[in-house]
């Protein structure tokens, strides 16, 4: 695959976590336990992921708690970095991975909106330009001013998702985000995502609602043990996945 076809390239990743078996947590018991404890162990959480994702594409990473797909999707976003491999973007990127990352609790949800547009990249007037559009789709109107630390998980969730959808970026990467929220919420993100799939957009999103992956990707990878146990069309790998976890 030509590299003006591709929106994303992982080549080669692998991941480890230091993981601490028992971490003293006061400085009594640094002291006391100054040999004995902060054991830890080295984990891997991804081992030799390659994949190619086209522009245009949508893609949903699936597996079972622990799989590495959160980590996958958090090293596309270079939050954080593989410690062998690399992962190449090419086009503008936005993400939801977190409910709430960037929001100060303390200031407005208007305020936050700036904020957040601000960390991806949009200008004062972009945001001024874009700010009705983005409270409309919140349906947060009566709240806006409120500091965002009243907001329910379900309200932080509509905020951050109406910011990522208004910055016109070209790939956009989700988490379990939209497992938060009303139905009625959901299904109006849903919908967004096949009219931003009907413009073009690439989109990588982790979920375990299968019903959302089969209705709208194009393709779907399956990590297991932090490897690829299957990529390939969407029905195809659902199906599998289905029959194993069942």
């Amino acid at each position: 695959m030509q590299e003006k076809d591709l929106a994303i390239e992982v080549k080669n990743v692998y991941k480890t976590f230091n993981v601490y078996l028992d971490k003293a947590n006061t400085i009594k018991e640094r002291l006391l336990f100054l040999f004995s404890r902060n054991r830890r162990e080295k984990r891997e959480v991804l081992n030799d992921i390659n994949l190619q994702i086209k522009k245009g594409e949508v893609v949903a990473l699936i597996g079972t708690n622990g799989s590495g797909k959160s980590t996958l999707l958090k090293l596309m976003t270079k939050i954080i970095y593989p410690n062998k491999g690399s992962i190449e973007t090419y086009g503008k990127l936005t993400s939801l991975l977190e409910l709430g990352a960037g929001f100060h609790p303390d200031f407005s949800g208007r305020e936050n909106i700036y904020f957040n547009a601000s960390i991806f990249g949009l200008t004062k007037k972009e945001i001024d330009n874009r700010l009705e559009e983005i409270i409309d789709f919140s349906e947060l109107r009566d709240f806006i001013d409120n500091p965002v630390r009243t907001y329910s998980s379900g309200m932080f969730m509509r905020l951050a998702f109406a910011v990522a959808i208004n910055v016109d970026a070209e790939i956009l990467l989700i988490d379990e985000i939209l497992s938060v929220g009303d139905e009625h919420f959901q299904n109006k993100c849903f919908d967004k995502m096949r009219d931003l799939k009907k413009q073009g957009k690439t989109m990588v999103f982790v979920t375990h609602n299968m019903k959302a992956v089969t209705e709208l990707c194009d393709r779907a990878v399956w990590l297991y043990k932090g490897k690829v146990k299957k990529d390939g069309e969407t029905t195809e790998v659902v199906n599998e996945y289905i029959k194993t976890t069942a």
